[in-house]
């Protein structure tokens, strides 16, 4: 049941009527998984936490550098070379006492991810290489794991939601990883718009209370795509590709 504290922290969710105490609830016993404490992982984390998602598992391997602070909204000056997953989970428990963020200082690796993976609802993919998230995709389908994929770049972002056995996966569209370093461009080379990260990763945050409620249409079999400089966003139907090589 929730406390009187929590009736309160929670009362815009309360009244909702596809939320209700039963719908906050099943928000504090889920356990969502964020790989990826960047751009896109920040505005995810700090979402969650206040939307008082139970348990929130984030994992990287990096530490707080100046040039991620343009975008990285879960870390400030004074985080500068602390591990990202510490400075997020200290801005995630002061927002939200609830919840309970379980740190992973590594890198998501073929060795590790189904480990990491295990146990948890709903994974985000904040990533921002293509091994991740060919891996993020084949291990979540494997596992039977829904998640979110979120890419950003210059000024153009997209997002879709998968649900393995009943949706199209993120290699029905994109079958194999880039093979060339030209195609695999990095922002740290390309540049990113500071504020598009927020854009894409609440749209993935949204996704997974979605999900975790059951409420809404998931963006499921459509890739959404958004540019920054003509403020557009464009649906992309696929289906699922019977030869796809991690669902078909």
């Amino acid at each position: 049941m929730l406390s009187p504290t929590q009736k309160e922290r929670y009362a815009r969710h309360i009244i909702l009527d596809d939320v209700g105490v039963t719908g906050q609830e099943k928000l504090l016993r889920a356990k969502v998984l964020i790989i990826g404490a960047g751009g896109l992982g920040s505005p995810v984390a700090l979402y969650l936490a206040a939307a008082g998602v139970g348990t929130i598992g984030i994992v990287d391997s990096d530490c707080v550098e100046l040039s991620n602070l343009q975008r990285q909204i879960a870390h400030c000056t004074a985080d500068l070379d602390r591990p990202k997953v510490v400075s997020a989970r200290e801005k995630m428990t002061t927002i939200n006492p609830d919840v309970t963020v379980v740190p992973y200082n590594v890198r998501v690796t073929p060795a590790n991810a189904a480990g990491i993976i295990a146990g948890y609802d709903f994974v985000i993919d904040a990533t921002d290489n293509f091994s991740a998230k060919f891996l993020i995709n084949d291990t979540c389908v494997r596992a039977a794991v829904p998640f979110s994929h979120g890419g950003i770049l210059r000024f153009n972002g997209q997002t879709m939601t998968v649900i393995p056995g009943s949706s199209p996966c993120y290699r029905c569209l994109f079958p194999e990883e880039p093979e060339t370093e030209e195609i695999a461009i990095a922002c740290s080379r390309a540049g990113v718009m500071g504020v598009l990260p927020g854009v894409i990763g609440t749209i993935q945050a949204t996704e997974a209370i979605k999900h975790l409620l059951g409420i809404g249409t998931l963006l499921t079999g459509r890739l959404l795509t958004y540019n920054a400089l003509s403020l557009r966003f464009r649906e992309v139907p696929f289906k699922k590709n019977p030869s796809c090589p991690s669902c078909g």
